[in-house]
């Protein structure tokens, strides 16, 4: 008697596996993710500029302003048409890639906002930077002395002392910063960018709080993952104490550790606003300050879009490491 035979799936089933693969799933779900936030930012942004009390182009001109270069401006800009007219075509720039006018300098959004987004960049990642080489070592060699309740005084020491830096707002440091280092020791520039000296400054002031924050996280993150049985069974195969903790025990305690170092960065991103008028950084955050002041909402529409866009993306790529960290986060994952 001949056993069974399993028949080949047919198209549809195969068609039914791609679907049901948790990898596209989960590419699906962020891509969705993704899709709404930026929907929601765009249409946010685009009502930013209705729903200023006032007249918007009026405020940027100035009250001295002819009527007919007030009417002029509005024409220039759309902003007597249907709103239904000025979203779609707000839309449709968008989709080119482009960002409006600038009501005061009558500069594309677009070409001044591309002037000065890599020194925001920039800045951002040196102090995400920092703070990572600064925090992941802290953190690894406070659970190592505090594990199983040694050093308590040197626990309480740091953690102490991490407590009161991360509650320091990023401006007010920076503001010690510049009396300590640049006023009083005249070590490093006070202001502007001028070389690799004019990084520390604000760097810092950016990445001292998010280290230690990120450090705290780190330390109990290793305190539990030291405890699990695969690290017992490395440290009976008298592996060494350091091949135990970098091997086998940080790989799995980075995952919480990436998650908020994504949320850290995004923070960094929206912090670089306030340090970068402390030291007269020429990036975005300057921009959108000197933008608000002038009353340019255009300018304010286009730097708020791109903030808005970078949050979005770095929340996208931390969720898609963290997937590659621990493919298991990608089944039923919402």
């Amino acid at each position: 008697m001949k056993s069974p035979t399993l028949a080949a799936p047919g198209p549809g089933g195969r068609a039914a596996a791609v679907w049901s693969h948790p990898w596209l799933r989960f590419a699906l779900r962020r891509t969705r993710r993704l899709l709404l936030g930026l929907w929601v930012l765009v249409t946010a942004s685009f009502l930013m500029i209705h729903l200023v009390p006032g007249d918007p182009v009026r405020a940027a001109l100035g009250p001295t302003a002819p009527a007919d270069l007030v009417q002029a401006t509005k024409e220039e800009l759309g902003l007597l048409d249907p709103l239904w007219q000025q979203y779609a075509r707000f839309l449709g720039r968008l989709l080119h890639g482009d960002l409006g006018v600038s009501i005061t300098s009558r500069l594309p959004v677009g070409e001044m906002i591309g002037q000065r987004l890599p020194a925001t960049v920039q800045l951002a990642v040196a102090a995400f930077v920092l703070a990572l080489v600064v925090a992941v070592p802290v953190g690894v060699t406070m659970a190592v002395i505090t594990r199983r309740g040694k050093g308590r005084r040197t626990e309480l020491a740091v953690t102490g002392t991490s407590v009161v830096l991360s509650a320091i707002p990023d401006f007010l440091l920076a503001v010690g910063l510049v009396y300590l280092l640049a006023v009083q020791t005249r070590i490093f520039p006070v202001a502007g960018l001028d070389g690799p000296g004019s990084y520390v400054l604000p760097t810092l002031a950016l990445a001292i709080g998010p280290a230690a924050v990120l450090s705290r996280i780190v330390r109990v993150e290793m305190l539990a993952v030291m405890e699990a049985d695969y690290i017992r069974t490395a440290r009976a195969k008298r592996l060494t104490p350091v091949r135990v903790q970098l091997v086998h025990a940080l790989p799995n305690a980075v995952t919480a550790s990436l998650t908020l170092g994504g949320m850290l960065l995004s923070s960094l991103v929206a912090g670089t606003v306030l340090v970068e008028n402390v030291f007269a950084w020429p990036g975005l955050g300057s921009t959108i300050v000197s933008s608000i002041v002038a009353k340019d909402y255009p300018l304010v529409q286009g730097t708020v879009l791109v903030y808005g866009v970078g949050v979005l993306l770095v929340n996208t790529l931390v969720d898609v490491l963290l997937a590659l960290l621990d493919p298991r986060s990608t089944i039923g994952a919402t």
